[in-house]
Order: structure tokens, then C-alpha cells, then sequence
């Protein structure tokens, strides 16, 4: 049965991969920074539950512990937004933005290396959630798009690196999830299609196994 670490799994996308996989009998554990919103989302979709901060290097050893000797996939979807409403780059906090990198970028790369042994015993999949926003210059998302930008990067170059495994930058598109809402405070944002619409591009990727690189959802069409 294969093993999955999901950062972020307590809601939105991190919740949604986790049941795709669970429902796929994967062994799923989660982690994130609240422990209730987390164990209720490990009751309802069946997954393990690691509560915790992989910002902090504690906690990242006790998921590395949890885990084990193998792991097949590594989703890094936890991820911060920054100040709501975001900030221009001319007035954003510098300690709000070495936050966003904190969470956004050594975070990952933190946990890649910590599990890489146990991400290269399987021949895994490694997949960092990313968006448009570190290709296109969006007012406001300088920090958050900067940072996806250096965690796209990360990615590739892990890619290179590590040939036998497959290292993805993923971008799911926009999606109706709460740090959306908080990009956009006090609108509407019911038009954006719910997470889980984004999840078979996921999956397909892992079926498929393309070559390592950047991939966008809506670039992985799947036929129902």
C-alpha cells in the first residue's frame, strides 16, 4: 500500500488530495497548524493526523518519524498568504514577507530534505503546489507570487538533481478556498470552482508519471 504526506491537509486542496487518496487505499498522513480542523478532517476522510507547524524543525522530524523508512509521495501544499488586503511591494512588511518564505519555501525544501531518503527508497513523487501567480505579475502578490516563484525554482532544480524521482511544481488555478477569500476580502468569490475540481490533474500526474517540471490543472484535462 503506498504512503502520502499531505502539508495543509485540513482543509481546501490539502483536504481534497488526501481523500482522492485515501479513497485510492493510500496511506495518507496530514499535517497542519490546527489540530482540531485537522482531526476532524483525519476522522471524516480516514488519514492519519500529525498536527503541527512545518515551518518549525520539531515538527518536522516528528512527521519525518511518523512516516517511516518509505514514503511515495510528498504534496507540500501548506502555504501562507501574508497581510490581508495584500500589500504593493512598497510598503510590505519585511517580517510578514520573511514569514511567507519561512512557510512557503524552506519549509518544503526543509521537509524534501529530511524525507528525501525515504522519498528516494520509493522512487517517489514529489509535488510543490504553486500558482499563477509566481509567473504573472499580479499587484498585491509580490510576496506570496515571489515566494511560489523560488519554490517553482526549488522544484525544478530538485528535478535535476534527483532523476529517479518525479518533482512537480503544480498550479491547481484559482480555487474557492479561505486564503482566496482572504486575498480578496469582503468579495464574492463563489465563481471559482471548489478545490476538488483541480484534484484529477493531480492524479493524473501520479498515473501518468510525466517527466519532472511545472504543470498547470487546467493543462491535464481528464476525461471523465
Amino acid at each position: 500500500m503506498p504512503t502520502a504526506l499531505v502539508t495543509g491537509a485540513s482543509a481546501g486542496l490539502g483536504a481534497e488530495l488526501a481523500a482522492a487518496l485515501v479513497s485510492r487505499k493510500w496511506t495518507v498522513f496530514g499535517t497542519a497548524r490546527d489540530p482540531v480542523n485537522l482531526r476532524q478532517a483525519a476522522d471524516e476522510i480516514g488519514f492519519t493526523a500529525v498536527p503541527g507547524d512545518v515551518a518549525d524543525a520539531a515538527h518536522r522530524r516528528v512527521v519525518a518519524d511518523a512516516v517511516g523508512p518509505r514514503l511515495d509521495l510528498l504534496v507540500n501544499n501548506a502555504s501562507t498568504l501574508g497581510p490581508s488586503p495584500l500589500p504593493p511591494l512598497s510598503e510590505f512588511p519585511l517580517a510578514e514577507l520573511e514569514n511567507i518564505y519561512r512557510v512557503n519555501v524552506f519549509a518544503p525544501l526543509a521537509l524534501i530534505q529530511l524525507l528525501l531518503p525515504a522519498l528516494v527508497s520509493a522512487r517517489g513523487t514529489v509535488i510543490d503546489v504553486s500558482s499563477d501567480a509566481a509567473v504573472e505579475a499580479y499587484e498585491g502578490w509580490g510576496g506570496y507570487g515571489s515566494a511560489k516563484a523560488a519554490l517553482d525554482q526549488l522544484t525544478a532544480v530538485l528535478g535535476a538533481e534527483q532523476p529517479e524521482l518525479a518533482v512537480y511544481a503544480v498550479d491547481p488555478g484559482d480555487m474557492r478556498t479561505a486564503m482566496h477569500q482572504l486575498a480578496f476580502p469582503g468579495e464574492d468569490i463563489s465563481d471559482r470552482p471548489p478545490p476538488s475540481a483541480s484534484v484529477p490533474a493531480f492524479l493524473r500526474l501520479l498515473d501518468e508519471r510525466p517527466p519532472s517540471g511545472r504543470y498547470r490543472a487546467a493543462d491535464l484535462p481528464v476525461t471523465a
